[in-house]
């Protein structure tokens, strides 16, 4: 399988499996290189290594939610930048703001469709691929 010029590589962290799986088929039909993680730790300790030019994050989660996340990931000088868009199953108001306050970009409500998440990923990959 080949990525075409347009793909980004996107991580997508969430504990459901389904959404992961929606997630990476998605992504990966709109030709983009798709990591997974189920957690905030497990999305931590493969950022790193594979430097993704978007994230997407659940923000609830065990252990470390999407909030906290996303927090230390900005955080992270290396990957201040990288563009973070929060997935959650709620779509208030508080949640957008408070996604806002920790430096994510966007809110998408779940369940998505394909084309949110890959205009999504038009949006934000673009802009990041634009600084580099």
């Amino acid at each position: 399988m080949t990525t075409n010029a347009s793909g980004f590589k996107v991580l997508v962290i969430d504990d459901s499996n389904t959404i992961r799986r929606s997630a990476e088929i998605f992504l990966k039909q709109g030709g983009h290189d798709v990591l997974l993680a189920e957690d905030g730790f497990d999305a931590l300790s493969k950022i790193n290594d594979y430097q993704p030019a978007l994230i997407f994050c659940d923000i609830l989660m065990p252990r470390l939610d999407g909030y906290q996340t996303c927090a230390i990931i900005k955080r992270n000088e290396k990957f201040a930048d990288t563009p973070v868009v929060m997935l959650s199953s709620k779509d208030g108001v508080f949640d957008k703001a408070r996604g806002r306050m920790v430096g994510s970009q966007d809110y998408l409500t779940k369940p998505f469709t394909k084309d949110q998440l890959l205009q999504a990923v038009q949006l934000f990959g673009a802009a990041k691929q634009g600084e580099v």
